[in-house]
């Protein structure tokens, strides 16, 4: 991991660098993203710590096109207005720093305007969750990270956290397979990331693809 936190850009004056780490469901972007945010740390750099699960849509949004409907896990899930707007755009180039951390409590289904807080000058802001390199959010990161797994070994580790079916095929996971399915296909994150990493297995991540070379 220091490897890929040696990989993240330096800050421009006190601006503020955004990473984000995307991948599907049960790929270990959380994990992965808390692993660098603390490599990065070691590394003596500032460190803001996000996700995009923290900028849900509303409930009766998310599920408008009904609960099993695949189209609308991938055009309803996240409220990438506010999150550029309120979020990413303040803590890009030139931005004012001054950001909110979450948009929606997806436990009470508020949405939230909390008062803005100011990221450290130069912090490196680590981001992470799902179809992170779509339309709206292009110019939204500095460097982006995807995190590869199968779909078999994805379900199988929702299985284990969720409950959930742990074969990617069941009817259950459709909703969820299908629409990452498509943001695949129509994003192509892995040609579009910086990095990719293969995360098959937890305890041993290996850099897989880089821009960078």
């Amino acid at each position: 991991m220091a490897h890929v936190a040696s990989l993240v850009p330096a800050p421009a004056g006190e601006d503020c660098v955004r990473v984000g780490v995307d991948g599907v469901d049960g790929a270990g972007k959380s994990t992965f993203a808390r692993e660098l945010s603390e490599a990065l740390r070691r590394q003596g750099r500032p460190v803001v710590e996000l996700s995009v699960d923290d900028w849900h849509r509303p409930r009766a949004e998310r599920y408008a096109r009904g609960p099993r409907s695949p189209e609308g896990f991938w055009l309803d899930s996240f409220d990438y207005g506010r999150l550029v707007a309120e979020c990413l755009g303040p803590l890009g180039p030139g931005g004012s720093r001054s950001y909110r951390a979450a948009g929606h409590d997806l436990r009470t289904d508020e949405l939230l305007f909390d008062d803005p807080v100011a990221a450290p000058p130069g912090a490196a802001v680590v981001v992470d969750g799902l179809f992170l390199h779509r339309s709206e959010l292009e110019g939204a990161f500095d460097f982006t990270v995807f995190v590869d797994v199968p779909f078999e070994v994805s379900a199988a580790r929702m299985a284990v956290r969720d409950g959930s079916p742990p074969d990617p095929a069941h009817p259950d996971l459709r909703r969820y397979v299908q629409a990452q399915r498509t943001y695949l296909a129509e994003r192509s994150p892995r040609d579009r990331a910086d990095l990719v990493v293969d995360n098959t297995e937890l305890d041993a991540p290996y850099l897989v693809e880089s821009a960078l070379d």
